[in-house]
């Protein structure tokens, strides 16, 4: 068993439309790019991401299902989610992404893969330890076993966390992870600037007037 991990660019077209979660353009999209890596969107589950203020909590996770299946790839998913699990061969995990961390966490040892939203608010409550916790208190996993793959993101420069000193997405991702004992050497790190590579997309810059296009990439995730 092994992990494939892949992430689209813009030349592969928008991964999620924030207007319009049926938009049939963007399911297109997401049908090739999955194709691509001969994955069937009939047996992935898009991550739902959801900015619900009055819970307060970006640390949800949970494991996908069977009954799963699909959710979030056609339309909304009924059930919001910051990461989402895996022990199944050929269930893929897809998670659009704009001005955020995605991360991809396999543990070889147990069949585990697991793909996360590490955004500003998920960071903020340290998600990047709370998710290797899960995992160990779930499936077993050590931490010192699992790879980690991550996205590409805004740079320090334009999207700094002003609640943890201003660091940057990736350096407090990084400090995160490294806190929660997933080895240096097992992190396998994309360190494109989203603001600054226009093959990738930002949804700030969008705002900004710098992008004459709003969208978003995926990254995918699968056991083999």
């Amino acid at each position: 068993m092994d992990a494939l991990v892949a992430i689209s660019t813009v030349a592969d077209g928008s991964m999620f439309n924030r207007e319009n979660p049926t938009d049939p353009t963007v399911v297109d999209n997401r049908k090739k790019f999955l194709a691509l890596h001969d994955i069937d969107i009939d047996h992935t589950t898009r991550v739902e991401v959801t900015f619900d203020f009055t819970l307060n909590d970006f640390c949800r996770y949970g494991e996908v299902s069977e009954k799963m299946k699909s959710d979030g790839m056609y339309f909304t998913a009924p059930t919001a989610h910051d990461a989402l699990v895996t022990t199944t061969v050929g269930h893929a995990l897809f998670l659009p992404l704009a001005d955020c961390v995605g991360a991809t966490f396999y543990d070889p040892i147990h069949g585990v893969l697991g793909l996360a939203h590490l955004g500003r608010h998920s960071l903020e409550q340290q998600g990047g330890i709370k998710f290797v916790q899960y995992l160990t208190k779930n499936y077993g996993t050590v931490p010192k076993d699992i790879k980690v793959w991550l996205s590409p993101a805004p740079g320090k420069d334009i999207y700094p966390i002003w609640a943890l000193d201003n660091k940057g997405m990736k350096e407090v991702t990084f400090e995160q992870l490294n806190t929660a004992g997933i080895l240096k050497d097992n992190i396998i790190d994309n360190p494109i600037e989203t603001d600054k590579d226009k093959n990738y997309f930002s949804y700030s810059e969008f705002l900004k007037g710098h992008r004459d296009i709003d969208g978003d990439h995926a990254m995918i995730a699968v056991l083999r």
